[in-house]
């Protein structure tokens, strides 16, 4: 045996008792560590507003809703796919911070034009338009009317070429889209309250309220019927959101006055998690102030989704959607699918929060 002249020492027992205790206490901490990063939620998050909106709610349950407005030579195809369009309808907003030009797309900032101009927006197309104010300033605020246009020219093309896979894509985007544009805080440069000192606002007209009151609405808007001016009626979506604007930060702010602020707010816990919000009492207080409104807006969506739908349809020449029932995603295509969608939780730009607009 080799001497390395190493000396033993003997350390007193309690010493070493202490040692152990010590070491099997770590050993706790770490294993309960660990189980708490892998296992638990954080107690509070950020309040409702900063989260995604009409929430992902609101925007899933108007395109599935829609579907019900189809004549019966649509709805057996679309009701096939009901729950790719209804999961599908969040897709523009989870790609806002990771495709540069998917931002404006959701809102136009009316009041950053002119009375003059503002007038003769609507009659513009996206050409004409952009012959008169550089598309840099059209993007800066908003181009959704425009592109609900451009949109449905591509779903009629889709239509046209029986691409099952792009008429549903898109139709669940264009409901997007369209939604958006019924919301009178996307026609607004003071889209969240915040030149107002009501900050918030969006995402309590826009989620809290529908996710509090939505169930006791009234969703039967009648069928589909064709749009025969599509830009136009994109128009008067926006003009008429636009004109509710004023009840939407009025009515807020008057009630603000009449309660404090721990009655304004209160905590509201969703599986497990611990989230600041506007109190029960505020919202219905507000709700019955608005008269209805929201539910007016959902409705309006809903029945121009269909509209929109069935006008591409048939300026595809209504093809036969029956042969197109078999369809499936492949595995490649839904591993595409896939890919893509976790590219866009990439926030590579920086623009409005989704809880903004």
């Amino acid at each position: 045996m080799i001497n390395l002249g190493v000396k033993k020492v003997f350390l007193p027992k309690w010493i070493n008792l202490v040692r152990c205790g010590f070491l099997l206490l770590g050993l706790i901490l770490i294993s309960s560590w660990k189980m708490k990063l892998e296992n638990s939620r954080p107690l509070w998050q950020p309040p409702l507003w900063e989260h995604p909106l009409w929430g992902f709610f609101g925007h899933q349950r108007i395109n599935r809703l829609a579907v019900f407005t189809l004549p019966p030579e649509m709805f057996k195809f679309y009701k096939s796919h009901i729950e790719y369009i209804t999961e599908n309808a969040v897709n523009p907003d989870q790609r806002r911070y990771a495709l540069k030009e998917e931002a404006p797309r959701h809102f136009i900032d009316l009041d950053n034009y002119s009375d003059t101009l503002r007038k003769k927006l609507p009659t513009y197309s996206w050409k004409e338009v952009t012959e008169k104010i550089s598309e840099d300033t059209l993007n800066r605020h908003g181009i959704v009317p425009w592109h609900i246009n451009f949109m449905k020219f591509q779903l009629t093309e889709a239509f046209r070429k029986g691409d099952v896979r792009r008429i549903l894509m898109l139709s669940a985007d264009i409901g997007h889209y369209i939604a958006d544009a019924n919301v009178p805080l996307h026609t607004t440069r003071n889209y969240n309250g915040q030149l107002t000192n009501q900050v918030g606002i969006h995402g309590f007209w826009e989620s809290r309220l529908p996710e509090l009151f939505s169930d006791n609405y009234d969703f039967f808007v009648g069928q589909a019927e064709y749009v025969k001016t599509p830009q136009k009626r994109a128009w008067q979506a926006v003009l008429g959101a636009n004109a509710a604007l004023d009840s939407v930060l009025v009515f807020e702010r008057e009630l603000t006055n009449q309660f404090s602020e721990d009655k304004k707010f209160g905590f509201d816990e969703r599986n497990g998690i611990t989230t600041k919000n506007y109190s029960k009492d505020f919202s219905e207080r507000y709700h019955s102030m608005l008269k209805n409104q929201v539910e007016r807006q959902m409705r309006a969506s809903i029945k121009m989704v269909g509209d929109f739908w069935l006008t591409c349809w048939i300026d595809a020449g209504q093809p036969d959607l029956g042969k197109l029932l078999g369809f499936q995603l492949t595995k490649e295509e839904k591993d595409a699918d896939d890919a893509e969608k976790k590219s866009w939780l990439r926030r590579i730009f920086d623009v409005r929060r989704e809880g903004d607009n």
